[in-house]
Protein backbone atom coordinates (compact mmCIF):
# COMPACT_ATOMS: atom_id res chain seq x y z
CA UNK A 1 0.00 0.00 0.00
CA UNK A 2 2.87 2.74 1.06
CA UNK A 3 5.94 2.18 -0.51
CA UNK A 4 9.90 3.53 0.72
CA UNK A 5 9.03 6.28 -1.98
CA UNK A 6 6.35 7.44 -0.54
CA UNK A 7 7.68 7.93 3.26
CA UNK A 8 10.50 9.51 1.50
CA UNK A 9 8.58 11.98 0.12
CA UNK A 10 7.68 13.65 3.31
CA UNK A 11 11.03 13.51 4.59
CA UNK A 12 11.66 17.24 4.50
CA UNK A 13 8.18 18.69 6.02
CA UNK A 14 8.40 15.92 8.48
CA UNK A 15 12.37 17.23 9.46
CA UNK A 16 10.73 20.75 9.45
CA UNK A 17 8.03 20.40 11.95
CA UNK A 18 10.39 17.98 14.30
CA UNK A 19 12.75 20.58 14.19
CA UNK A 20 10.21 23.67 15.12
CA UNK A 21 8.75 21.41 18.23
CA UNK A 22 12.54 20.74 19.14
CA UNK A 23 13.16 24.75 19.53
CA UNK A 24 9.73 25.12 21.58
CA UNK A 25 9.94 22.23 24.11
CA UNK A 26 6.88 22.35 26.18
CA UNK A 27 6.67 20.36 29.53
CA UNK A 28 3.44 18.14 31.03
CA UNK A 29 0.67 18.23 30.54
CA UNK A 30 -0.22 21.40 29.02
CA UNK A 31 1.73 22.28 25.32
CA UNK A 32 -0.38 24.62 23.73
CA UNK A 33 2.06 25.72 21.70
CA UNK A 34 2.84 21.67 20.39
CA UNK A 35 -0.66 20.88 20.39
CA UNK A 36 -1.19 24.30 18.23
CA UNK A 37 1.69 22.48 15.90
CA UNK A 38 -0.08 18.89 15.52
CA UNK A 39 -3.47 20.59 14.89
CA UNK A 40 -2.11 23.12 11.73
CA UNK A 41 -0.13 19.56 10.18
CA UNK A 42 -2.94 17.89 10.43
CA UNK A 43 -4.58 20.20 8.87
CA UNK A 44 -6.77 19.52 5.52
CA UNK A 45 -6.55 15.62 6.14
CA UNK A 46 -10.22 13.52 6.65
CA UNK A 47 -9.70 13.36 10.27
CA UNK A 48 -12.09 13.57 13.26
CA UNK A 49 -10.13 15.78 15.79
CA UNK A 50 -11.01 16.04 18.85
CA UNK A 51 -8.68 18.04 22.04
CA UNK A 52 -8.60 16.67 26.00
CA UNK A 53 -9.84 18.69 28.71
CA UNK A 54 -7.34 18.41 31.10
CA UNK A 55 -4.17 18.33 29.00
CA UNK A 56 -3.30 19.48 25.39
CA UNK A 57 -4.10 16.01 24.10
CA UNK A 58 -5.00 15.52 20.09
CA UNK A 59 -6.71 12.52 19.22
CA UNK A 60 -7.65 11.82 15.15
CA UNK A 61 -9.55 9.37 13.96
CA UNK A 62 -9.60 8.26 10.30
CA UNK A 63 -12.33 6.44 8.60
CA UNK A 64 -11.49 3.74 6.25
CA UNK A 65 -13.25 3.22 3.04
CA UNK A 66 -13.90 -0.11 3.78
CA UNK A 67 -16.08 -1.68 7.22
CA UNK A 68 -13.81 -2.84 9.96
CA UNK A 69 -12.01 -2.31 13.75
CA UNK A 70 -10.05 0.31 14.92
CA UNK A 71 -6.40 -0.05 15.15
CA UNK A 72 -4.95 3.03 17.28
CA UNK A 73 -0.99 4.48 16.47
CA UNK A 74 0.16 6.76 19.30
CA UNK A 75 3.30 9.56 20.01
CA UNK A 76 4.18 11.56 22.88
CA UNK A 77 4.93 14.62 22.90
CA UNK A 78 6.12 16.41 26.05
CA UNK A 79 9.63 17.44 26.86
CA UNK A 80 11.82 16.86 29.92
CA UNK A 81 13.04 19.72 32.40
CA UNK A 82 16.72 19.43 30.57
CA UNK A 83 18.73 21.99 30.02
CA UNK A 84 19.89 21.37 26.21
CA UNK A 85 23.64 21.40 25.28
CA UNK A 86 23.74 19.83 21.77
CA UNK A 87 25.35 23.12 19.91
CA UNK A 88 22.72 21.77 17.08
CA UNK A 89 21.30 25.19 15.14
CA UNK A 90 17.51 24.14 15.98
CA UNK A 91 18.77 23.83 19.86
CA UNK A 92 16.02 24.53 22.57
CA UNK A 93 15.11 28.38 22.92
CA UNK A 94 13.92 27.75 26.43
CA UNK A 95 15.57 27.38 29.38
CA UNK A 96 15.53 24.00 31.05
CA UNK A 97 13.54 21.89 28.64
CA UNK A 98 14.40 19.90 25.95
CA UNK A 99 13.30 16.92 23.76
CA UNK A 100 16.02 15.15 25.16
CA UNK A 101 13.84 11.75 24.90
CA UNK A 102 12.85 11.92 21.17
CA UNK A 103 9.37 12.65 21.53
CA UNK A 104 9.55 15.75 18.91
CA UNK A 105 10.26 12.83 16.54
CA UNK A 106 8.02 10.45 17.56
CA UNK A 107 5.40 13.35 16.54
CA UNK A 108 6.50 14.04 13.78
CA UNK A 109 6.84 10.10 12.62
CA UNK A 110 3.11 9.37 13.46
CA UNK A 111 1.85 12.95 11.49
CA UNK A 112 3.79 11.12 8.73
CA UNK A 113 1.60 8.02 9.15
CA UNK A 114 -1.22 9.81 9.33
CA UNK A 115 -0.33 11.50 5.51
CA UNK A 116 0.80 7.93 4.23
CA UNK A 117 -2.87 6.73 5.68
CA UNK A 118 -4.92 9.51 4.51
CA UNK A 119 -3.91 9.05 0.91
CA UNK A 120 -4.64 5.61 0.81
CA UNK A 121 -8.16 5.93 3.19
CA UNK A 122 -10.66 3.95 0.72
CA UNK A 123 -8.33 0.56 0.95
CA UNK A 124 -8.25 0.77 4.44
CA UNK A 125 -10.36 -1.87 6.35
CA UNK A 126 -11.41 -0.24 9.28
CA UNK A 127 -10.50 2.72 11.23
CA UNK A 128 -7.17 4.27 12.55
CA UNK A 129 -6.84 6.13 15.60
CA UNK A 130 -3.92 8.76 16.23
CA UNK A 131 -2.83 8.96 19.37
CA UNK A 132 -0.79 12.73 20.64
CA UNK A 133 -0.54 12.73 23.79
CA UNK A 134 1.33 14.84 26.66
CA UNK A 135 2.44 13.92 29.86
CA UNK A 136 4.38 10.44 29.35
CA UNK A 137 7.51 11.61 31.45
CA UNK A 138 6.22 11.69 34.75
CA UNK A 139 2.45 12.73 34.41
CA UNK A 140 0.39 9.85 33.46
CA UNK A 141 -1.09 11.56 30.31
CA UNK A 142 -1.89 8.33 28.59
CA UNK A 143 -4.15 7.44 31.57
CA UNK A 144 -5.76 10.64 31.61
CA UNK A 145 -6.28 10.26 27.50
CA UNK A 146 -8.00 6.69 27.92
CA UNK A 147 -10.12 7.90 31.12
CA UNK A 148 -10.91 11.34 28.88
CA UNK A 149 -12.41 8.42 26.28
CA UNK A 150 -9.52 7.96 24.13
CA UNK A 151 -10.41 3.95 23.96
CA UNK A 152 -14.20 4.85 22.20
CA UNK A 153 -12.70 7.42 19.70
CA UNK A 154 -13.98 5.61 17.06
CA UNK A 155 -16.72 4.40 18.12
CA UNK A 156 -15.22 0.95 19.11
CA UNK A 157 -12.58 -0.97 21.53
CA UNK A 158 -9.40 -0.92 19.36
CA UNK A 159 -8.14 -4.12 18.20
CA UNK A 160 -4.65 -3.62 18.50
CA UNK A 161 -2.23 -0.75 19.69
CA UNK A 162 1.60 0.61 18.84
CA UNK A 163 3.87 2.71 19.50
CA UNK A 164 7.29 3.61 18.05
CA UNK A 165 10.18 5.00 20.66
CA UNK A 166 13.55 6.37 19.20
CA UNK A 167 16.75 5.92 21.06
CA UNK A 168 20.34 7.64 20.52
CA UNK A 169 22.91 5.33 21.10
CA UNK A 170 23.84 1.81 20.70
CA UNK A 171 23.07 1.07 17.00
CA UNK A 172 23.25 2.58 14.04
CA UNK A 173 20.25 4.96 12.50
CA UNK A 174 17.07 2.92 11.46
CA UNK A 175 17.51 -0.80 13.41
CA UNK A 176 14.19 -1.59 14.88
CA UNK A 177 13.57 -4.03 17.15
CA UNK A 178 11.23 -5.12 20.05
CA UNK A 179 9.96 -8.55 21.97
CA UNK A 180 7.23 -10.20 23.15
CA UNK A 181 5.90 -10.10 26.86
CA UNK A 182 7.80 -8.35 29.03
CA UNK A 183 9.65 -5.11 26.88
CA UNK A 184 9.62 -2.23 29.87
CA UNK A 185 9.67 -2.20 33.72
CA UNK A 186 7.66 -0.67 35.99
CA UNK A 187 8.39 2.93 37.38
CA UNK A 188 7.71 3.58 41.18
CA UNK A 189 8.69 6.43 43.07
CA UNK A 190 8.91 7.54 46.78
CA UNK A 191 10.34 10.04 49.28
CA UNK A 192 11.61 9.93 52.54
CA UNK A 193 11.84 12.82 55.27
CA UNK A 194 13.86 11.82 58.25
CA UNK A 195 12.82 14.44 61.04
CA UNK A 196 15.21 15.09 64.06
CA UNK A 197 16.07 18.11 66.05
CA UNK A 198 18.36 20.50 65.19
CA UNK A 199 21.30 21.49 67.09
CA UNK A 200 25.34 22.70 66.87
CA UNK A 201 27.71 21.09 64.49
CA UNK A 202 29.89 20.91 67.86
CA UNK A 203 27.77 18.98 70.24
CA UNK A 204 25.72 16.72 68.66
CA UNK A 205 24.82 14.89 71.69
CA UNK A 206 22.66 17.49 72.58
CA UNK A 207 20.37 17.11 68.89
CA UNK A 208 19.30 14.80 66.59
CA UNK A 209 20.65 14.35 63.97
CA UNK A 210 19.01 12.89 60.71
CA UNK A 211 22.19 13.10 58.10
CA UNK A 212 23.32 9.96 59.44
CA UNK A 213 20.10 8.19 59.35
CA UNK A 214 19.19 9.54 55.87
CA UNK A 215 22.54 8.56 55.06
CA UNK A 216 22.14 4.72 56.04
CA UNK A 217 19.17 4.14 54.01
CA UNK A 218 20.84 5.09 51.08
CA UNK A 219 23.13 2.32 51.65
CA UNK A 220 20.90 -0.20 52.98
CA UNK A 221 18.48 0.06 50.36
CA UNK A 222 20.95 -0.68 48.36
CA UNK A 223 22.19 -4.02 49.91
CA UNK A 224 18.45 -5.24 50.68
CA UNK A 225 17.43 -5.29 47.37
CA UNK A 226 20.60 -7.57 46.34
CA UNK A 227 19.55 -9.54 49.32
CA UNK A 228 16.14 -9.98 49.52
CA UNK A 229 14.85 -9.99 45.94
CA UNK A 230 15.55 -12.30 43.36
CA UNK A 231 18.19 -11.76 40.96
CA UNK A 232 16.05 -13.37 38.14
CA UNK A 233 12.97 -11.11 38.75
CA UNK A 234 15.01 -8.06 39.39
CA UNK A 235 14.46 -4.82 41.25
CA UNK A 236 16.42 -1.46 40.99
CA UNK A 237 16.43 1.14 43.42
CA UNK A 238 18.19 4.40 43.00
CA UNK A 239 18.16 7.24 44.87
CA UNK A 240 18.55 10.73 42.81
CA UNK A 241 18.26 13.22 45.35
CA UNK A 242 19.29 13.75 49.02
CA UNK A 243 19.11 17.11 50.88
CA UNK A 244 19.88 18.10 54.20
CA UNK A 245 21.56 21.37 55.95
CA UNK A 246 22.15 25.10 55.14
CA UNK A 247 25.94 24.72 56.40
CA UNK A 248 28.72 22.89 57.71
CA UNK A 249 28.24 23.63 61.52
CA UNK A 250 24.65 23.09 61.82
CA UNK A 251 23.02 20.12 62.55
CA UNK A 252 19.03 20.36 60.42
CA UNK A 253 16.51 20.12 61.79
CA UNK A 254 15.38 17.63 58.72
CA UNK A 255 16.66 15.47 55.52
CA UNK A 256 15.35 14.57 52.53
CA UNK A 257 15.39 11.91 49.48
CA UNK A 258 13.92 10.51 46.67
CA UNK A 259 14.53 7.75 44.82
CA UNK A 260 13.10 5.78 41.80
CA UNK A 261 12.04 1.93 41.81
CA UNK A 262 11.89 -0.33 38.59
CA UNK A 263 10.64 -3.95 38.48
CA UNK A 264 9.31 -6.17 35.78
CA UNK A 265 6.77 -7.73 38.25
CA UNK A 266 3.93 -6.82 40.11
CA UNK A 267 4.63 -9.23 43.19
CA UNK A 268 8.25 -8.30 43.44
CA UNK A 269 6.96 -4.27 42.71
CA UNK A 270 5.07 -5.14 45.92
CA UNK A 271 7.67 -6.35 47.43
CA UNK A 272 10.02 -3.70 47.30
CA UNK A 273 7.64 -1.57 48.72
CA UNK A 274 7.51 -3.62 51.69
CA UNK A 275 11.59 -3.77 51.76
CA UNK A 276 11.67 0.12 51.27
CA UNK A 277 9.36 0.48 54.37
CA UNK A 278 10.90 -1.95 56.87
CA UNK A 279 14.06 -0.41 56.17
CA UNK A 280 13.44 3.21 56.41
CA UNK A 281 11.12 2.56 59.54
CA UNK A 282 13.82 0.26 61.34
CA UNK A 283 17.01 2.84 60.61
CA UNK A 284 15.13 5.42 61.68
CA UNK A 285 13.79 3.84 64.99
CA UNK A 286 17.31 2.94 65.74
CA UNK A 287 18.31 6.50 65.45
CA UNK A 288 15.58 7.74 67.33
CA UNK A 289 14.24 10.10 64.52
CA UNK A 290 11.04 9.97 62.75
CA UNK A 291 10.71 9.01 59.14
CA UNK A 292 8.08 10.06 56.89
CA UNK A 293 7.46 7.96 53.57
CA UNK A 294 5.65 8.94 50.38
CA UNK A 295 5.54 6.06 48.40
CA UNK A 296 3.54 5.98 45.07
CA UNK A 297 3.01 3.22 42.27
CA UNK A 298 3.50 5.18 39.25
CA UNK A 299 3.78 3.24 35.88
CA UNK A 300 3.07 -0.39 35.43
CA UNK A 301 5.34 -3.30 33.41
CA UNK A 302 4.82 -2.51 29.64
CA UNK A 303 3.77 -6.18 28.15
CA UNK A 304 3.92 -6.15 24.54
CA UNK A 305 1.20 -8.80 23.22
CA UNK A 306 3.44 -11.73 22.18
CA UNK A 307 1.76 -12.08 19.17
CA UNK A 308 1.15 -8.35 18.20
CA UNK A 309 5.45 -7.95 19.16
CA UNK A 310 5.65 -10.86 16.40
CA UNK A 311 3.22 -9.20 13.71
CA UNK A 312 5.06 -6.05 14.49
CA UNK A 313 8.67 -7.36 13.99
CA UNK A 314 7.67 -9.67 10.87
CA UNK A 315 6.74 -6.54 9.38
CA UNK A 316 9.66 -4.70 10.43
CA UNK A 317 11.76 -7.03 8.89
CA UNK A 318 10.05 -6.92 5.20
CA UNK A 319 10.15 -3.27 5.28
CA UNK A 320 13.53 -2.67 6.73
CA UNK A 321 15.52 -6.01 5.55
CA UNK A 322 18.36 -6.27 7.65
CA UNK A 323 17.62 -3.80 10.37
CA UNK A 324 15.55 -5.57 13.01
CA UNK A 325 16.64 -7.25 16.28
CA UNK A 326 14.62 -9.43 19.14
CA UNK A 327 15.46 -7.60 21.94
CA UNK A 328 16.91 -10.82 24.24
CA UNK A 329 15.79 -8.97 27.14
CA UNK A 330 13.47 -6.18 28.43
CA UNK A 331 14.38 -2.49 29.22
CA UNK A 332 14.63 -1.04 32.54
CA UNK A 333 12.99 2.24 31.64
CA UNK A 334 9.35 2.83 31.91
CA UNK A 335 6.33 3.81 29.34
CA UNK A 336 2.71 5.03 30.35
CA UNK A 337 1.97 3.36 26.84
CA UNK A 338 1.65 0.30 29.14
CA UNK A 339 -1.99 1.71 30.51
CA UNK A 340 -2.63 1.30 26.73
CA UNK A 341 -1.39 -1.91 26.40
CA UNK A 342 -3.23 -3.31 29.84
CA UNK A 343 -6.49 -2.99 27.93
CA UNK A 344 -5.22 -3.84 24.17
CA UNK A 345 -3.23 -5.85 22.73
CA UNK A 346 0.05 -3.93 21.31
CA UNK A 347 3.34 -3.54 20.54
CA UNK A 348 5.80 -0.82 21.42
CA UNK A 349 8.99 -0.93 19.02
CA UNK A 350 12.20 0.67 19.16
CA UNK A 351 13.95 2.71 16.36
CA UNK A 352 17.88 4.23 16.59
CA UNK A 353 17.94 7.35 15.57
CA UNK A 354 21.68 7.44 16.70
CA UNK A 355 23.06 10.27 14.41
CA UNK A 356 25.84 9.05 12.34
CA UNK A 357 29.06 8.78 14.53
CA UNK A 358 32.38 6.41 14.54
CA UNK A 359 31.07 4.39 17.62
CA UNK A 360 26.99 4.34 18.29
CA UNK A 361 27.58 2.59 21.67
CA UNK A 362 29.15 6.20 22.69
CA UNK A 363 26.82 8.26 21.91
CA UNK A 364 24.96 10.40 24.55
CA UNK A 365 21.47 8.57 25.67
CA UNK A 366 18.16 9.63 26.05
CA UNK A 367 17.40 12.12 28.94
CA UNK A 368 21.26 13.69 28.37
CA UNK A 369 21.82 17.53 27.69
CA UNK A 370 24.18 15.94 25.07
CA UNK A 371 21.13 13.58 23.48
CA UNK A 372 21.32 13.86 19.57
CA UNK A 373 18.74 12.28 17.37
CA UNK A 374 18.88 11.65 13.63
CA UNK A 375 16.06 12.77 11.37
CA UNK A 376 16.79 10.61 8.39
CA UNK A 377 14.92 8.13 10.37
CA UNK A 378 11.48 10.31 10.23
CA UNK A 379 10.59 8.08 7.12
CA UNK A 380 11.05 4.78 8.65
CA UNK A 381 9.17 5.70 11.87
CA UNK A 382 5.82 7.18 9.39
CA UNK A 383 6.01 3.98 7.26
CA UNK A 384 6.18 1.92 10.27
CA UNK A 385 3.11 2.85 11.56
CA UNK A 386 1.36 3.40 8.50
CA UNK A 387 1.88 -0.42 7.34
CA UNK A 388 1.43 -1.50 10.89
CA UNK A 389 -2.16 -0.32 11.18
CA UNK A 390 -3.14 -0.67 7.25
CA UNK A 391 -1.93 -4.72 7.32
CA UNK A 392 -3.41 -5.18 11.04
CA UNK A 393 -6.70 -3.89 9.72
CA UNK A 394 -6.58 -5.90 6.61
CA UNK A 395 -6.18 -9.05 8.93
CA UNK A 396 -9.00 -8.68 10.99
CA UNK A 397 -11.39 -8.54 8.13
CA UNK A 398 -13.93 -11.66 7.59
Amino acid sequence: MFTHDDAAALGDELTRLRRALHREPEVGLHLPRTQERVLEALEGLPLEISTGKDLSSVTAVLRGGRPGPAVLLRADMDALPVQEDTGVDYASRLPDAMHACGHDLHVAGLVGAARLLAAHREELAGDVVFMFQPGEEGYGGAKIMIDEGLLDAAGSMPVAAYAVHVFSTGLPAGFVGTKGGTFMASSDSFDVRVVGKGGHGSSPHAACDPIPPLCEIVTALQTRVTRSINVLDPAVVTVGKLRAGTTRNVIPEDGRLEATVRTFSEQTRQDVRELVMETVEGIASAHRVKAEVDYRHDYPVTENSVDEARFALETAGELFEGRTFESPQPFLGSEDFSYVLQQVPGAMLFLSACPPVPDPSAAPVNHSPQAVFDDSVLPDAALLLATLAARRLEGTTA
